[in-house]
């Protein structure tokens, strides 16, 4: 029987979510919980992978399993089993022919920064701080561009696998609140799927038109420019993988 986890992680002390030798995963350690709670080693795999540092509101995961512990259930197991940082908030049996990697049709993640005379302590583990004030006009004209399909080649780091590097970027949300020291930002983006580090790049251009850069780069790099082109790539703490969405209620209200 296939099961489907809504996991959330705080990514700070993990290497990313894929399994490593004698390093600290994610997928470490939901499989030792699994593995545990169901007495044979269980694979648990994600939607898609996270790099170290970066945080998971609502990731999804599956695993096979024989069991007689009802679906709604398994996440209770599972969190006796698993450490502080890392818990499953819901827990069921996974629609037929279900594939959480490729059954995926849009991801949203989320980059957090902040501006402020000094460093945060409270913000640090989720947020990046920002040496000048961004207009946010500005931050939203960037965004403007960048949404709809491109090739996004310029906005991937190095060590990409992907076979393609055109996406669809549906929709970018820019966010911005005070705080009692300064001021808060959040960079939405919602796509068919990213390029190794692109959200984090894309973030770092926008951010970085705010604080008074041209535009004129972002058009040369989504028209076969360079990396080099583009603002720097954003810490890994300020982003976070917040929703995955497969077209279909995965969770029905019954089975939480």
């Amino acid at each position: 029987m296939r099961y489907v986890l809504l996991v959330q992680y705080d990514g700070t002390h993990f290497c990313g979510y894929q399994r490593q030798r004698e390093e600290r995963t994610v997928q470490s350690v939901l499989e030792k919980a699994a593995t545990e709670a169901f007495g044979t080693f269980t694979r648990v795999t994600a939607s898609g992978r996270t790099d170290a540092g970066v945080h998971a509101r609502g990731q999804v995961c599956q695993l096979d399993a024989e069991t007689s512990v009802p679906a709604h259930k398994l996440s209770a197991c599972l969190n006796c089993l698993l450490p502080p940082d890392c818990k499953v908030l819901k827990s069921a049996v996974a629609p037929e022919g279900f594939d959480c990697t490729r059954g995926a049709k849009k991801k949203t993640y989320r980059y957090t920064a902040y501006y402020a005379e000094t460093e945060l302590p409270l913000l640090a583990r989720y947020a990046a701080r920002l040496a000048v004030k961004p207009d946010l006009s500005r931050m939203e004209e960037a965004a403007s561009l960048l949404e709809g399909e491109h090739d996004f080649a310029a906005f991937c780091s190095a060590g990409s696998s992907a076979k393609t590097s055109v996406r669809t970027v549906y929709g970018i949300q820019i966010g911005s609140e005070p705080l009692p020291e300064g001021q808060l930002y959040t960079i939405s983006v919602t796509g068919n799927g990213f390029l190794y580090n692109m959200v984090r790049i894309l973030a770092g251009e926008i951010f970085a038109v705010g604080c008074g850069k041209s535009t004129d780069a972002i058009v040369r790099a989504l028209n076969g420019g360079g990396r080099t082109l583009l603002a720097k790539t954003m810490p890994a703490r300020g982003l976070m993988l917040v929703s995955v969405d497969y077209g279909a209620e995965l969770f029905p209200p019954e089975e939480v």
